[in-house]
């Protein structure tokens, strides 16, 4: 079990876009995202977010990464914080946490687990939420959370 919770700006901008941001509420009590992340966001935060900054400057490995400041202090984070869980969605931040060997997991694996602990009856009509938006997702992507979650046909 993960100790911390540090959630990426896309994660909060799209479950905020399909009005699902409590699911993170939900699943994991209470969230922790950096003082750079908040101001991305830009919007009023629930009371279950805490904002916490990496004490250490960042990691060369993750400066020298071409990752956005968001992702970059929320990785920093995470190194700080062994036992942590990293919601982040960016492929090449992505890549950079696997290197750093950090737990994450991306905003549809949110909604994966969310539909597996009951918090959620229904992952194809949230994707058709989520299409609505900016965010991008394959249609392979698509059928594969389907089939995960049980909703084939």
């Amino acid at each position: 079990m993960q100790d911390v919770i540090i959630a990426d700006t896309s994660c909060l901008i799209l479950l905020h876009k399909i009005d699902e941001l409590h699911l993170l509420q939900s699943l994991y009590g209470q969230i922790t995202i950096t003082s750079v992340i908040a101001a991305e966001y830009g919007m009023h935060l629930p009371e279950w977010v805490t904002i916490k900054n990496a004490i250490n400057v960042l990691s060369p490995d993750i400066i020298s990464a071409n990752v956005d400041p968001g992702e970059a202090s929320a990785i920093n984070l995470a190194i700080e914080h062994k036992r942590s869980l990293l919601i982040i969605d960016d492929l090449k931040a992505r890549k950079l946490a696997q290197k750093l060997n950090i737990d994450y997991t991306g905003t549809i694996g949110i909604l994966l687990q969310a539909k597996v602990e009951g918090y959620v009856s229904n992952i194809k009509h949230i994707l058709t939420k989520i299409k609505a938006t900016n965010f991008r997702i394959s249609e392979d992507l698509e059928q594969k959370i389907l089939k995960l979650s049980g909703e084939t046909e």
